[in-house]
């Protein structure tokens, strides 16, 4: 009886661990650890305060490193290699072992995440709980250690991708201020430099150059009564003047400005806030939770929004350092009135195109191939800086009202963001054309 006993005993608790372990695949797969990811790289570029442009490199790489980990292990979906420019090569699973991918892709894109960015302790308690959270799912061991060796295969081949896209050879130049009419200069309250004037020499993932949608030249300066651009500049006054409380809430909801000056008296100090791509990055987060996006389609569509938003700063930049036009601030103060004041802090670049217009078009076309063109869903993005929920009917509503709103906070005029909508549509378009993610 005793024997017998000890014989149930072991049986049960055999049968105990089998039951508890073997559905540890599907619990690792959780998307949720994707997403925790993402938004714990967003708080790291918060917290270095890398200019947009930068940051839209920071997602693009680790988004690619996550996707191709994940691809390596579905065969419904198909790697960037030979679809991304001068991207050659990428890590490959050992045939005959045993993997969990998702492991494996949170892994490579927190690695790039890490290796991208500065402030290194901010990870430290993440990715102890990240690792205790796998382990709490019942992976087995090897499998587990297996998953992130191979993680860090996947995260080393794209670093050695993004040496070649000619960033490093961009950093530390400066642009030199022209000082003719009509072009930009630094502004209030910081006159903080010309930020990455150099960006649209950065290698894009699937632009032919970076100039292939290049937007209609700018109306020239010319500040005589009923001019065209006279009639530019007095539009972004008036509305500022006659700004309704709905429109003074859009432009703060979508202001995004990563280093926001403060100066009161002989102090001053920076308020850090999310960047356009990081709010956009933060939709595909929302919104992928929403529909119950598995953590392929989730990974998709971290992938294709974050390359969009990145070849679209390529493409917003190049413009902004070709015609170099002032901001509206500058004008305004100048001719019009020298105690006007944008309700937004303006950037550290040239007006025309709208960065944010440009970005946000691109996205919008991006998002929606991946989950959909008519996608509801309230964007608690900006609560974290006290602003309230905004909702939208579609991406394409969002994008409209990221576009406008540099109006409502009198840093763009019209033009730079119609028009700039317009060319960031045409490099979304132009990527989820070159770029195929499914097999099938």
């Amino acid at each position: 009886m005793k024997k017998l006993f000890l014989f149930v005993l072991l049986a049960t608790a055999i049968f105990s661990c089998k039951k508890s372990n073997e559905n540890w695949q599907q619990a690792a797969s959780n998307p949720e650890f994707l997403r925790r990811t993402q938004l714990q790289l967003t708080e790291s570029i918060i917290h270095d305060i890398f200019a947009p442009p930068v940051s839209s490199r920071i997602y693009m790489y680790s988004a690619l490193a996550a996707y191709e980990a994940l691809a390596a292990g579905n065969s419904n979906y198909q790697s960037m290699v030979g679809q991304l420019k001068g991207f050659k090569k990428v890590a490959k699973p050992e045939a005959g072992k045993e993997y969990c991918y998702p492991v494996a892709a949170v892994h490579a894109y927190l690695t790039i995440g890490k290796s991208l960015t500065f402030a290194q302790e901010v990870y430290v308690d993440f990715e102890k709980k990240l690792e205790q959270d796998y382990k709490a799912t019942g992976i087995p061991s090897d499998v587990y250690e297996r998953s992130i060796a191979f993680g860090d295969s996947i995260a080393a081949s794209i670093m050695n991708y993004s040496k070649g896209d000619n960033y490093k050879q961009t950093r530390g130049f400066r642009y030199t201020v022209t000082q003719k009419k009509g072009t930009w200069v630094p502004t209030p309250p910081a006159y903080i430099d010309a930020a990455e004037p150099y960006w649209s020499k950065i290698r894009p993932t699937t632009l032919d150059t970076s100039s292939q949608f290049m937007p209609p030249k700018p109306y020239e300066y010319d500040m005589a009564k009923g001019s065209k651009y006279y009639d530019m500049v007095m539009d972004v006054y008036n509305t500022i003047n006659n700004l309704t409380e709905e429109q003074r809430n859009i432009a703060n909801f979508w202001d995004c400005n990563p280093f926001k000056m403060n100066i009161t008296g002989h102090a001053m100090f920076a308020t850090k806030k999310v960047s356009p791509g990081g709010h956009w990055m933060a939709i595909v987060t929302q919104t992928s939770r929403q529909l119950k996006a598995d953590i392929y389609q989730t990974s998709e569509a971290y992938l294709l929004t974050s390359m969009a938003v990145f070849d679209g700063f390529i493409s917003c930049w190049d413009e902004k350092y070709r015609s170099v036009k002032v901001r509206p601030e500058t004008v305004i103060n100048e001719v019009v009135d020298k105690n006007w004041q944008p309700v937004l802090q303006t950037p550290p670049f040239p007006e025309y195109p709208s960065g944010h217009s440009v970005i946000s078009g691109a996205a919008e076309v991006a998002l929606s191939s991946v989950l959909g063109n008519n996608v509801a869903f309230a964007d608690s993005s900006e609560m974290q800086y006290g602003l309230p929920v905004r909702n939208f009917k579609s991406y394409k509503d969002a994008a409209e009202e990221a576009s406008i709103s540099r109006l409502y906070g009198g840093i763009h005029f019209r033009p730079a963001l119609d028009l700039g909508l317009e060319q960031g549509r045409k490099v979304g378009n132009w990527v989820i054309t070159k770029v195929k993610t499914r097999k099938k």
